[in-house]
C-alpha cells in the first residue's frame, strides 16, 4: 500500500510499557489506567476522565449515564438531536439508553452538525420531546460547538459531544471534547492515539464520572468511595464487593492499553504538529481546485484525515477506484448519510428536516488518511491520481 489510512505510530517505549505490565501480574483495569486518566484529564484540562475498552463503549456509558444519573432529567422516549453524518456507535447508544433519534442535516463545509438545521427542527418541534443536542467533532474539526451550546441553553436541553475522531482539535482555546456536559474520545489503531483499544469519557461532574465508574464494571459499588452519589457502602468490605446499583456492562479497560496510552499522550504534541504540518500541505495541493470542496477548518482542527467532495458533474466511482488501483486506502466520509444504511430499520428515530447536505456527502465524498509521519509526498502522489482521472472524465 503506497498511500494508507494510518500507519503504527509505536516505537520501544510502548513496547516497554506493556513489557512493564506484564511483569506486574496486573492485567485488568488497574493503576496503570488510572494514571492514565489523571494525566488525560490533566491534559485536557477537566476534571474526570474515565476509561473504557473503546471509543464506542464510551458513547454508550455516556448515554447510560444520561439515561440513569438524576443530573439528567431524561427519561426513556425521550428524543436527543443527532448529525445525520456520523459513525454507527455515535447512533446506537441513543437506541440503546432508551432514547429517541431526530437527525439534523450537516454543513457541507464543516462536516459537522448544522445549527441551522438544529434550530430548524426545534423552532417546528410539536411531537417530540427533545432533550439533548448529541454533537460530533468530524474527521478531527470541531463543530460550531459555541452556537450549539447556545441553542442548548435557550432551549434548556443537555449537551454531549462524540470527540472520537478529533482528539487535539482546540476552538478558541479549549479542547474539543471538553465543551459539553460529558465528551467521547477514542484510541483505536486509525485514532490519533492508539493503545490498541480504548475509549475514554470526559466530565466536570463528580456524580457523572460515578456513574460511569460503575456501569463500565457490572455495575457495582466496588471501585466508588465510601460515601457517593449512587448508593454508600456499609463499610464491610466482603457486603460491598458484589453490591449492584446499575444495570452495568464490562467494558473495562485493560492494564496495557492504560500504560500505552501514557506513552501516546507524552508524544501527542509532536505527533498534532506533523498532522498539522501535512494538512497545510493538503490545503495548499487541494484547496484550489474548483473541482472538489475539502473540510473547512473551525478553529485548530486535529486532521483525522482529509475529506473530498467531488463537484456533481464527476464520477465519484471512477476516482475511488484509480486511487485505489494506484495503492490508495480511501473511505467513505464516515458512513455519508447514515439514514441510508439499512440498520434503520431497527432504530427508533424521525426526520423531520431536509438532508441535501448529507446526501451530497454520502454521493460524492471520500477521505484520505493522515498521520503523524510526514506524507507528503503521498499527498501529491494522491493529488495527481485524482485530477489524472477527473481530465479523463
Amino acid at each position: 500500500m503506497k498511500y494508507p489510512l494510518s500507519c503504527d505510530t509505536w516505537d520501544e517505549q510502548e513496547l516497554n510499557a506493556i513489557r512493564r505490565v506484564m511483569d506486574s501480574g496486573r492485567f485488568t483495569m488497574g493503576p496503570e489506567v488510572e494514571k492514565f486518566e489523571m494525566q488525560f484529564a490533566d491534559f485536557f484540562e477537566t476534571e474526570h476522565a474515565k476509561m473504557v475498552n473503546s471509543g464506542s463503549s464510551a458513547n454508550l456509558l455516556m448515554m447510560q449515564t444520561a439515561r440513569y444519573s438524576p443530573e439528567f432529567d431524561m427519561d426513556e422516549g425521550d428524543a436527543i438531536i443527532v448529525p445525520a453524518v456520523s459513525w454507527s456507535t455515535t447512533f446506537y447508544p441513543v437506541n440503546q439508553a432508551g432514547f429517541r433519534m431526530v437527525f439534523a442535516d450537516v454543513d457541507k463545509n464543516s462536516l459537522n452538525l448544522c445549527p441551522k438545521s438544529v434550530r430548524r427542527i426545534l423552532e417546528n418541534n410539536e411531537d417530540e420531546n427533545i432533550r439533548a443536542i448529541f454533537a460530533v467533532n468530524l474527521l478531527g474539526n470541531p463543530a460550531d460547538l459555541h452556537e450549539l451550546r447556545q441553542i442548548c441553553n435557550e432551549y434548556d436541553l443537555y449537551f454531549f459531544e462524540d470527540n472520537c475522531e478529533s482528539l487535539g482539535a482546540v476552538l478558541d482555546g479549549q479542547f474539543a471534547g471538553t465543551y459539553a456536559d460529558m465528551g467521547t474520545f477514542s484510541f483505536f489503531f486509525s485514532h490519533h492515539m492508539q493503545t490498541m483499544e480504548g475509549g475514554m469519557i470526559v466530565t466536570n461532574s463528580e456524580r457523572s464520572a460515578q456513574y460511569i465508574d460503575s456501569m463500565r464494571a457490572h455495575g457495582w459499588l466496588r471501585t466508588l468511595p465510601q460515601t457517593n452519589y449512587l448508593h454508600n457502602k456499609t463499610g464491610d468490605a466482603f457486603e460491598d464487593s458484589f453490591r449492584f446499583v446499575l444495570p452495568g456492562y464490562s467494558v473495562r479497560p485493560l492494564e496495557m492499553s492504560g500504560a500505552v496510552g501514557q506513552v501516546q499522550l507524552e508524544k501527542w504534541p509532536e505527533m498534532f504538529e506533523m498532522r498539522k504540518k501535512n494538512a497545510e500541505e493538503f490545503v495548499n495541493v487541494f484547496g484550489g481546485d474548483d473541482r472538489m470542496t475539502i473540510q473547512k477548518e473551525n478553529g485548530d482542527s486535529s486532521w483525522f484525515g482529509f475529506s473530498i467532495i467531488i463537484d456533481e458533474r464527476y464520477d465519484r466511482k471512477g476516482v475511488t477506484n484509480a486511487l485505489q488501483k494506484a495503492g490508495i486506502e480511501v473511505r467513505p466520509i464516515v458512513a455519508g448519510n447514515f439514514m441510508r444504511n439499512p440498520v434503520l430499520k431497527h432504530l427508533h428515530y424521525s426526520a423531520p428536516d431536509i438532508y441535501g447536505n448529507a446526501d451530497l456527502i454520502h454521493d460524492y465524498g471520500f477521505f484520505l488518511g493522515n498521520d503523524s509521519i510526514n506524507i507528503e509526498d503521498k499527498i501529491n502522489y494522491a493529488y495527481d491520481v485524482i485530477n489524472a482521472e477527473l481530465c479523463s472524465q
